[in-house]
Order: structure tokens, then sequence, then C-alpha cells
């Protein structure tokens, strides 16, 4: 008699590392239901796996009933849900919070036994940063209900849809200047994959509770990871490390004009938030646990970035085509970056 597959119940499965875990999940043989607030927008995550297999269903983290239903007859959790910047009633408190300590709670009710919490590194419950306070307190509001959840703490996270590298990328096309904060801040990012790697450990082996500190390979200021995208996307730009007085105060005009646009403008520039998370360096602490525990070996950023940046070279896709007929004899000399 074929036995039937287990159940993953992730929320925020169709963000940016829930897709990965999805996928990871869906491969193992695993039922795969990705819990989001509107299901009709998460189809993409259907050929993951076969038919029926990887199926969105309708949850609301600030919602027990939702909750509730989408956790029924699962095996195990993952709760990716969390929020960068506050828009409406997508608050800090009411997500990275209050919604992990619900989903934690609840899980627990219906006697699922696995659960895995995806954080971010700089979580301190003394923090001066909201986002980094709240993501604290959800972490103890899920080991109160899951003493045994493993619990990730990333550094930031790149990759194809990351918010990183990207969102500079994206700014070079505004400006022949790059103006950032915090750029002698210390950075190790982390591949959004070896993540996903780890949450699936953390679903497939009972042994990996506890909280985990991960980091790439790669440590650096933000201004040297900067300056590296800028060589990838063949463009010139001039750098400039703002004090963080300006960032506040830039963040806090931004954060003026979304509120009086009522929401029609969204803040995803700068906030006064991330300045002071900009302030302290986001690295891996000594004697955490970490990738070496799992025996995940980290990706480096060079070799994955080249995969993703090239749409924003000059020539996107024909870039390198381009560059090697410009070394033709006689072929006419183009600088415009």
């Amino acid at each position: 008699m074929n036995q039937s597959p287990k159940i993953v119940t992730i929320f925020g499965g169709s963000g940016f590392v829930g897709r990965y875990v999805a996928r990871r999940m869906a491969k193992a043989g695993w039922r795969v239901l990705i819990a989001v607030r509107r299901p009709n927008e998460a189809h993409f995550v259907r050929p993951y796996g076969v038919v029926g297999q990887v199926e969105p269903i309708l949850a609301n983290v600030r919602d027990d009933a939702s909750v509730r239903v989408a956790l029924a007859g699962s095996d195990a959790v993952v709760n990716c849900v969390s929020v960068l910047q506050e828009s409406g009633k997508q608050t800090f408190e009411a997500l990275n919070d209050a919604g992990a300590g619900r989903v934690a709670k609840i899980a627990a009710e219906e006697g699922i036994e696995t659960f895995v919490h995806l954080s971010a590194l700089g979580a301190d419950l003394n923090s001066k940063s909201d986002s980094a306070r709240t993501k604290a307190e959800g972490e103890q509001a899920v080991l109160s209900a899951f003493p045994n959840a493993m619990i990730l703490r990333p550094s930031v996270i790149f990759g194809n849809e990351d918010q990183f590298f990207n969102r500079f990328a994206d700014l070079t096309k505004l400006s022949p200047v790059l103006p950032i904060v915090g750029g002698n801040s210390l950075f190790q990012p982390v591949y959004v994959d070896d993540v996903a790697q780890a949450v699936c450990q953390g679903i497939t082996n009972k042994d990996t509770g506890g909280i985990y500190e991960l980091g790439g390979p790669d440590v650096d200021t933000l201004t040297a990871f900067i300056q590296k995208m800028l060589k990838v996307i063949r463009r010139r730009r001039l750098v400039i490390n703002l004090p963080f007085i300006i960032g506040s105060i830039m963040g806090g005009f931004l954060g003026l004009i979304q509120f009086f646009t009522l929401g029609l403008f969204t803040n995803t520039i700068l906030t006064r938030d991330q300045v002071k998370q900009l302030r302290k360096d986001n690295l891996v602490s000594d004697g955490s646990k970490s990738f070496t525990d799992l025996d995940i070996t980290p990706t480096g950023v060079d070799p994955v970035i080249e995969e993703y940046l090239y749409q924003y070279r000059p020539y996107g896709q024909y870039s390198e085509l381009t560059e090697s007929a410009k070394n033709l004899k006689g072929a006419p000399s183009d600088n415009d970056f």
C-alpha cells in the first residue's frame, strides 16, 4: 500500500525564500501547502511539483481561524512571513511578533511537532530598530510554543529575486550618482537556496532545533558589495556614503510621503528603521550555530550575481557579444556606461 505523502505548510511560501523551500520540499516528495493572503497570485508555485502536489491556500497570520484551517492535517510548519517596511495593517508588531506567535501557538494546539521559523540576523530585544526588536519578540513567541523549533537568522539574502543587489542595480538607471547609507557597515550576504536548504533540514531532521545564524563566505562593507555589483552590470557610478543623520532625514521624508498618500506610494527605498539597522554590522556571531552545524557549504556572491544581474547591463543579455565585437580591429568605441 502506498503511504500518503507528508504535508508541510509554508506561511509566506510564495515569497523570496518560501518559494525555494517549496521547490525543495516538493522534490523531496512532500505535499506542500503555500499559505498566503492572495492565493490567486501564487499559482506560479504549482509547477514546482506534480499536479496537485503544491497548492496555494488562503491564510493570514493576523487571523486565528484562517491559520488554523491552513494547518489542519500538516506534519510540519515553516513561517517565512515578515515585513521590512510597514504599510497599512502590515506592521512589525502584527507580522514579525504577533503573527509568528499566532502560527506557532495554533500549530502546537493542532499537535504539529516540527516548526521552522525564519527570523533575521540582528534580531535583538534591546534593539532601537523596531524591525530587529519585533523579530526577537517573534522568536520568543515561537520558542514558548515550540521549545525545539529551528530558528534561522540569515544575513542579507541574495538571489535572483532579491531586494539587495537588484534594488541597487535598478537605482543605477536613474542617476550617475548612487547615494547609500551605512557604506562602511560589514555584511555577510547569504544565498537564498542555501537558506532554503537549511529550512528543509529543519523539517526533515528532528535534531536541528535551536537558533542558527546564517552568513555566506564573503564578508565586506556595503560599499564594496555595491562596487562589485557595478562591475558585474558594467556601469560606472559615483557611490556616495551619506551620513546616518542624512539617511534618517531621507527615510523620515519618504515615510511622510507614504503616510499622506494613504499608501498610494509605498516607501521601498529607505526607511528610518533601516537606517538604525545599518548602524551595526550584519555578521554571524562567534560561537553561534551556523551552516557548519548543518553540513552546508555556503555559496559565494560572485558566481551567483553574474547569473541574474546581466539584465541591468547597458546591452542586457547581449553585453558580452557587444564587448567582443568592440575588440575587433577597426570596431567603433563606445564608452557610454
